[in-house]
């Protein structure tokens, strides 16, 4: 059951055309609160006003609003998302979104309930992040250098830090020119949520970003029809484009060319996935659980710990080499 403000007035009935037109209304003012008052970053108010709107696309088309549904609406959209091929993981992320919505529309005493509470979630099955060998980077970071010009020695510096720091991929083109400490040593990064964190380079990162820089002004001269943007003068991977920096997409792309020259199915290559080979590559060596979720940025432990699957190899391994009962170990 649902209510309305004090002094609202809803027109009812299937032909009233104005509850279409408004629609959007509470998912708007939903996104402003998630920009206003929590800070959040442009992607994740992209992707759940993404989720939303398709929401709010099948409410209208039962002629319903959003904010007027009950589970069974929610029921039906998850089912219908199903019979479209949607992934589980896809649909339970998007039931998140519903689920968040409602908690603001019952804070908010535009409903006295949340029929979200009744809806289980669709059951994602678990898959293990995709990652390179390290052998497949050391390939990959090779073929990047072999690039030439400015755009070759900017790809090997994304390429370096990005294996360096495990960074979204969103925060490592939107790197602001301040983000670089004053010894180059670190990067002051802004995450999801507007929360900061320091993350370390290593020196083949702290030297690609170095070269990087001394030709860090190709990417700000002007071209044809093209003016500097005040904007890209504070990016750190600056840009002529509409954003003022190397775009997500352009990015890709570039993986792609360096992982064909490498001789890595592009497929296999983009930039999460080097992201996932950092924090694989960093449990593999022992690091700390703990200092790897700060450092790739995780607000739950419990998200870091997808990548201990790598632990789990290396345990396995272990055993099937040095126990006296393992066939490996016979063989030694």
């Amino acid at each position: 059951m649902s209510t309305t403000r004090k002094g609202e007035s809803r027109m009812a009935g299937n032909g009233d055309t104005s509850s279409r037109s408004t629609d959007l209304r509470w998912i708007n003012s939903y996104l402003e609160m998630l920009s206003v008052e929590r800070g959040a970053a442009d992607n994740t108010l992209e992707s759940y006003r993404r989720d939303l709107e398709r929401f709010s696309a099948y409410c209208t088309s039962r002629d319903k609003r959003p904010e007027d549904v009950d589970a069974d609406i929610i029921r039906g959209y998850l089912r219908d998302l199903s019979a479209h091929g949607m992934a589980s993981s896809t649909a339970a992320r998007q039931l998140s979104s519903i689920r968040q919505f409602f908690r603001f529309l019952f804070d908010e005493g535009v409903r006295n309930d949340n029929p979200v509470t009744d809806v289980d979630s669709p059951k994602a099955t678990s898959s293990l992040p995709k990652y390179l060998s390290e052998d497949e980077v050391e390939s990959l970071l090779l073929a990047g250098k072999m690039f030439g010009g400015p755009e070759g020695v900017r790809l090997t510096a994304l390429l370096e830090i990005l294996y360096a720091s495990g960074l979204r991929v969103s925060e490592l083109v939107g790197l602001p020119l301040s983000a670089i400490s004053g010894d180059g040593r670190m990067l002051i990064v802004r995450g999801k949520g507007g929360k900061e964190r320091m993350v370390p380079l290593s020196e083949p990162a702290m030297d690609a970003l170095e070269a990087y820089r001394n030709v860090r002004d190709h990417f700000l001269q002007k071209g044809k029809g093209v003016g500097r943007t005040t904007s890209a003068v504070n990016f750190l991977f600056a840009s002529r484009g509409r954003e003022g920096h190397l775009t997500r997409a352009r990015f890709g792309q570039l993986m792609k060319e360096v992982a064909a020259a490498a001789d890595i199915d592009p497929k296999r290559v983009s930039p999460h996935v080097l992201r996932h080979s950092f924090a694989s590559h960093m449990l593999a060596h022992g690091a700390d659980l703990r200092a790897l979720q700060q450092m790739l940025g995780h607000s739950d432990i419990s998200t870091t710990q997808i990548y201990t699957h790598v632990l789990d190899e290396r345990l396995k391994a272990l055993v099937e080499s040095a126990h006296p009962l393992s066939d490996l170990a016979g063989n030694n």
